[in-house]
């Protein structure tokens, strides 16, 4: 069995690798070939968090996995991971565990991925302007993902925190030098979103984050942060705007996603507004952008097969670099 850890994982896989696995994981779901329950939710009120366990096989690659992971948000406060996980690997020949990867970096590489591969698709080519709210453990691939897909000219990261806005930016333009895009702090939502191309939104907030009337025509949004129910970082005054509104995966954002349970509840918006998995884009099915005027939003939750997907690729790289540690046991 190989243990992974951050560190390795870096040395084999990228956010471009990542992309493609996550792309691999959204056809799978719209094709009904990879097994995912949903998750297991245990709350844990008392810190605002809840213990989650998410199972995935896929006959086609011959894997299994399962991803533990604990979504803590105040952890952030601590100096400590808001998404604390760990991801085993199984042969789907024989059930043995292959690997056990460091889940928390699998989780944002895979959770920033999707948003890349979601721009790479369904984002205006031309796109020069970012936005990203929230500044938490998954934000950092979230940027690099949309830097990866698009050659963007600035991006502005806001968080309710403006000195851990500012640490959160000045980092990332060392860590994303080579992009050389500029990625600037703002005081406000509002200044993040003037004119942005492309807007991410990876915060645990109950309440929009950000003002829909001001969303520019043409802009594509990735929402990442609301997977419960009572979460709510869309402001459904831009749903009435949205041309297309695509899932991860309709199932899960249908159990867990306040950004869609809530305008639902109030009419906002209908089930006949939906444009369906992002995977059925993938595939061919359905249209994605149609015109350069088309607000577009895209709901992810995440789902297992991304974890599935992500952790099999990484392994076989990492097999083939003899990357990792070999873990015997008694």
């Amino acid at each position: 069995m190989l243990l992974l850890s951050k560190e390795d994982i870096r040395k084999v896989f990228t956010i471009q690798d990542a992309i493609a696995a996550d792309k691999l994981a959204f056809r799978m779901v719209a094709e009904n070939t990879c097994e995912i329950p949903l998750r297991t939710n245990i709350q844990a009120p008392k810190y605002e968090g809840c213990f989650l366990a998410m199972p995935a096989y896929a006959e086609s690659i011959d894997a299994a996995s399962i991803k533990v992971i604990n979504i803590f948000p105040h952890n952030i406060d601590h100096g400590l991971p808001s998404a604390p996980a760990q991801v085993f690997l199984m042969d789907g020949t024989t059930g043995m565990v292959d690997a056990i990867l460091d889940g928390t970096y699998v989780t944002q590489l895979r959770t920033g991925a999707a948003s890349g591969a979601a721009f790479d698709v369904l984002a205006r080519t031309d796109c020069r302007i970012g936005a990203l709210i929230g500044t938490g453990g998954q934000a950092a691939t979230q940027l690099e993902a949309m830097l990866a897909v698009r050659q963007l000219e600035e991006v502005r990261v806001y968080d309710r925190d403006q000195a851990r806005t500012e640490a959160f930016a000045g980092r990332m333009r060392e860590e994303l030098a080579a992009y050389s895009t500029r990625i600037v702090a703002v005081s406000s939502s509002d200044a993040a979103i003037e004119n942005a191309d492309l807007i991410i939104t990876v915060t645990p907030s109950r309440t929009p984050v950000f003002d829909g009337n001001k969303v520019k025509a043409g802009a594509t949004v990735s929402c990442v942060g609301s997977y419960q129910p009572f979460m709510q970082e869309l402001d459904p005054a831009l749903l009435p705007r949205t041309a297309k509104i695509f899932f991860d995966a309709r199932e899960a954002v249908l159990a867990e996603a306040g950004d869609i349970l809530i305008p639902l509840a109030e009419g906002i918006i209908t089930e006949a507004d939906f444009s369906g998995d992002f995977g059925d884009v993938l595939l061919g099915r359905v249209p994605g952008r149609e015109s350069e005027e088309e607000i577009i939003v895209f709901e992810t939750v995440g789902v297992a097969a991304q974890d599935l997907c992500a952790a099999k690729a990484i392994y076989e790289k990492a097999l083939a670099a003899g990357v990792g540690t070999t873990w015997v046991s008694g």
